[in-house]
This record gives structure tokens, sequence and C-alpha cells, in this order.
């Protein structure tokens, strides 16, 4: 979180004198000193409790109650008025770079972070040129709009640095396999908090996706998606999804869970909401979950061997 100071002049540039608060999941336990810090400054302060899983999911009705919503934790990916961003940086010593080097096959690689990292990027391009290492930033675009920077819904700035080669730092390894998905080039993933680095494909991936097609081949109730939240709402894909299919019809819904969904009753569901749900929670649905390029593929719009990841476009 910033300097609390800063965030005050912030508010008071804008001439807020009521204030929303969002945080991630993370990062909600934070929120009782932020909210007093602010209440002290003279603001009237309201925090969000509900659920959030990125600047995808802004609290439209807690921003209706206050003048400005600072949403902690993640880089914007709109231009909605009245939000305040604050990345929450996160460091780490970049030496532990290192463990990543004896994996890389070339010397020119793309570089890309999650947001949380990218204030460390001039250190590590740094690091890794002192070593050898040429490291290609992208310049951001899209809802990626920082220099190095991938989300779970765009991998534009991995593919954009136009390398045969893309060296990932963060945690998890939905983020690496989608860069793979998306880029087709050799995907090295470093998890800089455990130090240590693999080299990263989506084969695996693939084949449980290719047995769920298969699966969903059996449904006929097919239920699409369609999210309510603030930045998540894709009406004209699920539209153009449902005309492929007259089994399909469009279900609308705020949160998606396990529970809600078999409540429902459908043989199968696509996802035209946060792309992660389909490929992270599929365990989770007791039916086949897919992507809308999935889809696409069980309704013969698609060939398999044109499988791509589900970004925002």
């Amino acid at each position: 979180m910033e300097d609390l100071s800063r965030l005050i002049r912030d508010l008071r540039e804008r001439g807020a004198k009521s204030v929303a608060l969002q945080f991630p999941e993370g990062l909600k336990r934070r929120a009782p000193e932020l909210a007093l810090g602010l209440r002290e400054a003279g603001f009237e302060v309201i925090v969000s409790g509900d659920p959030c899983y990125g600047a995808c999911d802004l609290p439209l009705p807690a921003l209706a109650l206050a003048d400005v919503l600072v949403h902690v934790g993640h880089a914007p990916v709109d231009d909605r008025p009245g939000i305040l961003y604050d990345l929450y940086p996160m460091d780490f010593p970049v030496e532990v770079l290192e463990e990543a080097i004896p994996l890389l096959s070339g010397k020119r690689i793309g570089l890309v972070t999650t947001s949380q990292h990218l204030h460390l990027i001039p250190r590590m391009v740094e690091f890794l040129r002192d070593r050898g290492v040429e490291a290609v930033i992208s310049g951001g675009s899209g809802r990626a709009r920082y220099p190095g920077q991938v989300l779970g819904c765009s991998f534009s700035g991995a593919r954009e640095t136009g390398c045969s080669e893309i060296l990932y730092v963060g945690t998890g390894l939905f983020h690496p396999e989608g860069i793979q998905l998306a880029t087709g080039v050799r995907v090295v993933a470093l998890d800089p908090y455990l130090g240590t680095a693999s080299r990263v494909t989506a084969e695996r991936l693939k084949r449980r996706r290719f047995a769920l097609i298969e699966k969903a081949k059996e449904a006929d109730r097919i239920g699409v998606i369609l999210s309510t939240k603030s930045g998540q709402q894709r009406l004209a894909l699920a539209r153009r999804l449902v005309a492929l299919s007259e089994k399909a019809v469009i279900v609308v819904i705020c949160e998606v869970s396990p529970e809600e969904l078999l409540n429902l009753g459908f043989d199968c569901y696509v996802n035209t909401a946060c792309p992660r749900l389909a490929y992270d929670d599929q365990v989770r649905y007791p039916v086949p979950f897919l992507s809308p390029q999935e889809f696409e593929i069980l309704c013969g719009a698609r060939a398999w061997e044109e499988y791509a990841i589900d970004e925002w476009e």
C-alpha cells in the first residue's frame, strides 16, 4: 500500500469527503488500519467486504455511496472514473533471478511479471544484463497497460516482446501456462519467494481440457455464463456462443460457484466471465466448465489444432 499521507493528499486533491475501500482476499486484513487512518484524517470511510478477484471486480454499490473508491492490489483494466488504484508493490531480492539463468536457452528473452512486482523490472533488467542476458520489455497495451505486465485475462505483455523465450517472474502456474499457450514460445517460470525456477509447458493442461470437451459432448443443456461484475461482462461473446448451439442459453450471474451452478442444473457451462474460472477451478465443478474457445471446438466452429487460451479482447 502506498504511504498513507500520499493517499490522503491524492484524495484531497480530488475533493473527496467520503471514501470506499476495496481489498483482494490476501490484503483484507489491512482494511481496519487504512480505514481508521483515513477516518482520523477526516474522511467518511466505507469498506467493501465482498470478495474481490481483481480490478475487473469493482464494488460499484460501495462506490455509489462514496466520492472515490480506493482499489488496493491491482492495476486498472479500464478508465472508469472515481477510482484510485494502489498497486501495493511487493519486494523480493532480484538476485533470486540467478536460479532461472541456467534454464534459459538464449541470451535474449522477454521478461514479464504481475502488477505487484512491476516496480522491480528495471532492477531485474539490470541484473540479467550484468549476466549477459538481454531482457526485452513490452510497452504495455490493452488491459495489461504497464510495461512488462501480464494478467490472468491478457498475455499481450509476453506476446508483444517478439521473443522466442519468455521469463515469467511470479507465483503459480496459471500465468506461465497461459503465456505458453498464448505465444507458443519457450517459457521459464521463476517463483521469487520459493526461489525455484522451472521450464513450463501447457501440454498437460491441454490434455485435461481435451478430456473435458469430450465429456461435454454428452451435454443436452448448456449454460453460457454472463458475468455482472464491473469488468467481466462480455455480452457480445455470450450471444455469439449461444448462437452456435440450440442447447445453449445465457445464464446471468455475479458470483460463480459450484453450489450455484449445481442448483441451476445444466449439464455443461461455458465461461465468458474471468477466464481463470474455467482453468483454475474446474475440479470444483460437477460438470464440464469450458472456455469460449473450447466451446467453439465442441460445436465444430474451431479445430482442436487451433486451441487457444481465453483472453480479454
